[in-house]
């Protein structure tokens, strides 16, 4: 039976639809949510733009400030289902591994996300946190696409 989900969310409409989603189903299963956002860490070097145009105190303030805007909105959503949400913010490099240890250090009994369905060149560039979720997560993974 599951009590703790964890959803990750980076914002995006296919991640907001996967916390809409999650919240139907802990509400459904009488479970509690811990929402995690994960930033990036500030790079000189990167594919992010606001990081190409921001010295490293305005992306991070940006950062900061959408990740608050993206929580806010999961635990609106979960409070409105009435599921006790946490929220969480981390800065880390490689995401799905903030993602693993957040669930396991929360004792949760899974991991929902979403996957964004890319393939080809920009699975390769980009990578798929899902996919790396997937591949390492000892946890149940439930993946909406």
């Amino acid at each position: 039976m599951l009590r703790h989900i964890l959803v990750a969310t980076d914002g995006s409409p296919l991640s907001t639809h996967a916390v809409r989603k999650a919240v139907t189903l802990a509400s459904k299963l009488g479970a509690r949510m811990t929402a995690l956002h994960v930033m990036q860490p500030f790079r000189v070097v990167t594919f992010v733009p606001e990081m190409l145009e921001d010295t490293e105190t305005q992306y991070l303030e940006h950062a900061r400030s959408q990740a608050e805007a993206i929580l806010a909105d999961v635990t609106e959503t979960a409070r409105a289902a009435d599921v006790p949400c946490e929220a969480i913010t981390l800065t880390h490099e490689h995401p799905y591994e903030a993602i693993i240890s957040t669930a396991q250090a929360k004792d949760c009994d899974m991991i929902a996300m979403a996957s964004h369905g890319r393939r080809g060149i920009q699975a390769t560039i980009i990578g798929s946190e899902t996919q790396k979720v997937l591949t390492h997560s000892q946890l149940p993974v439930l993946v909406f696409r």
